[in-house]
């Protein structure tokens, strides 16, 4: 009931123009071995078909890319059978947020969204958002948790 109370709000949100806030939490790779480790910022800004997000990397460089709502719609098992595509944040989603998470929750998800963005330096980072969760892979072999401020 909790994310689909998150869904609805993030979905009136984007359609209203406004932005939201993120912070990206490394839980794997480099950045997650320093100490302090390091906190990115993002902003999720747009309208329903013109989505964007950017982030602020902690050395300064900025990522810039656009949302994809991803139907990963499953027919019925047969020859036209469609099946839902597997990312490689798929073991993302599940270290994070447990075993299975991405099979049982973002296969055939309806509010399943992907950026690219990429950095002003070169950087590319991958994030996926699924309702008030998120995650994300930077090139340099970071994992991140998105989690959106209140």
């Amino acid at each position: 009931m909790k994310s689909k109370l998150c869904l609805l709000l993030l979905a009136i949100s984007t359609m209203l123009g406004c932005y939201m806030n993120a912070r990206l939490y490394p839980v794997q790779g480099p950045l997650a071995a320093q100490t302090p480790v390091p906190v990115l910022m993002a902003k999720i800004t747009g309208k329903v078909n013109a989505e964007s997000i950017s982030v602020v990397l902690s050395d300064g460089e900025e990522c810039k890319g656009r949302w994809v709502f991803v139907n990963n719609v499953q027919s019925s098992k047969g020859p036209n059978s469609v099946t839902a595509p597997t990312t490689e944040l798929s073991g993302a989603w599940d270290s994070i947020y447990g075993p299975n998470f991405y099979s049982s929750r973002i296969i055939g998800a309806k509010y399943y969204a992907q950026a690219v963005a990429r950095g002003n330096r070169g950087t590319i980072l991958n994030v996926e958002l699924y309702g008030d969760k998120g995650v994300a892979k930077d090139d340099k072999g970071n994992i991140y948790k998105l989690v959106f401020q209140r």
